[in-house]
Parts: structure tokens; sequence; C-alpha cells
């Protein structure tokens, strides 16, 4: 008889591995499932990917250089020239009492 305890705990030692392999191979399932849906998701939705991002923001970042650079070029023109809109422009009354 000292067969029959050690042959129940072999069983049921087998009977755990086997119920931990099926719990692994269920949570690959679900994991597989979760991503597929969430990507599903994402690609509804209407997002841009990071290369995207990052390809318009470098694009907005030469814009912004090329317009100061525009900006100085053009304000040194203005100062060759005299400055027209300067002198266009009313001087305003100085600030002082009035009575």
């Amino acid at each position: 008889m000292t067969n029959g305890p050690n042959r129940i705990l072999d069983e049921l030692a087998k009977l755990m591995t086997d119920a931990a392999g099926a719990a692994q191979g269920v949570r690959k399932e679900v994991e597989t499932a979760g991503r597929a849906q969430i990507e599903r998701l994402l690609n509804s939705m209407d997002l841009v990917k990071r290369e995207e991002f990052d390809a318009v923001r470098d694009m907005a970042v030469r814009a912004r250089e090329e317009n100061d650079a525009l900006s100085a070029r053009l304000a040194a023109l203005e100062a060759r020239l005299g400055e027209p809109e300067a002198a266009a422009t009313p001087k305003s009354a100085p600030d002082g009492p009035s009575m």
C-alpha cells in the first residue's frame, strides 16, 4: 500500500503541471486577442505614427528657422532703406500733465 499515496501524489503533480501549461496557453491566447483588439482600436482612431510626427516637426522647425532668417533679412533691408514704415507712423505726444 505504500505505492497508493505516492501514486496519488504523482497523479496530482501531473494534473497540476498540465493545468499550469493550459493556463499559460490561455494567457497567451488572451494576450494575442487583446493586442489584436487594441491594434484595431488604434487603427480606427485618427492617430499619427511617431515617424510621421517627427517628420512634420522637423519640417516645422526648418520653416521657423527660414522664417526667422527671412525676418532678419527684411529688417536689414528696411534698415538700409531708412525704415520707411517707422517714418510713416505718427509719433504720439509725450506723456505729461495735461491741464
